[in-house]
């Protein structure tokens, strides 16, 4: 089983690439951020006409996210985290399919810092420590898959000093990655490419075009799906064409 995350910063913007890549590249699963759209204007039907099913929790003009699926719907389970009823950006999705709970996942960027964005970004990854901590207890094999906006080490980005004032290399987004790590999720692409400098975002295309890119998307296994995970790769090339999202796909292969 395939399985990919893809910020496609704009899904409607951005629909002629994210349909390209779908086709091309197949997966079972797709888990996308920053569809930027409102949940009436989703493309559904330009999905569904291309072979794949969704749920989505949209916000007009910012944020949102969906989950897709080959010749399937994903079944609904949740969507936003809990610890806020006064929190309405749509971040979070999560529903089952295949045998597998999946999230898709937006974190906040939390810039500038300091400020109450980064406050806000702090506050709704301790919101989402708490959840995933349910999620392992449950036993479940679960997938989180999105745009975390941390750069977890110096070896996830082409030059840390440069974006050493960034919300997304401050120590307390980097603390609060490994809190996460630490309650026993695993890394997929560090798990089976644990040294070399893999980036999933570039600021713009010259950056793009001489690989100064930053490590912010990944898939995270909870302890029960670790063992199946036979591969990890990122769909950098997508990130060269026209008018393309700041973001390549990130997928997995987990084996039956």
């Amino acid at each position: 089983m395939k399985i990919a995350t893809f910020n496609v910063n704009g899904v409607n913007g951005r629909l002629p690439r994210l349909l390209e890549w779908l086709q091309e590249t197949g997966p079972d699963v797709a888990c996308l951020q920053e569809i930027k759209t409102g949940d009436a204007t989703f493309p559904a039907k330009a999905l569904q006409d291309a072979g794949y099913g969704a749920i989505w929790h949209g916000q007009r003009s910012h944020h949102g996210v969906a989950i897709l699926a080959r010749n399937a719907v994903p079944a609904e389970v949740r969507r936003g985290l809990p610890g806020n009823a006064d929190d309405l950006q749509a971040r979070y999705l999560e529903a089952d399919l295949h045998g597998l709970r999946i999230a898709s996942v937006y974190l906040p960027n939390g810039n500038p810092v300091p400020s109450p964005n980064f406050d806000y970004k702090l506050a709704w990854f301790e919101r989402l420590l708490g959840h995933a901590q349910a999620l392992i207890a449950s036993g479940l094999p679960v997938v989180l898959a999105g745009d975390f906006n941390v750069v977890p080490t110096n070896n996830d980005i082409y030059n840390a000093g440069s974006w050493r004032f960034d919300a997304v290399l401050q120590p307390e987004t980097r603390a609060l990655y490994q809190r996460l790590l630490a309650q026993g999720w695993v890394d997929s692409t560090r798990q089976l490419h644990p040294q070399q400098r893999i980036y999933t975002f570039w600021v713009n295309q010259p950056a793009y075009l001489r690989n100064a890119g930053f490590r912010m998307d990944f898939l995270l296994l909870s302890p029960a799906l670790a063992p199946r995970l036979v591969a990890s790769e990122v769909d950098a090339e997508h990130r060269g064409r026209d008018k393309p999202s700041d973001h390549a796909p990130v997928w997995i292969r987990l084996d039956a």
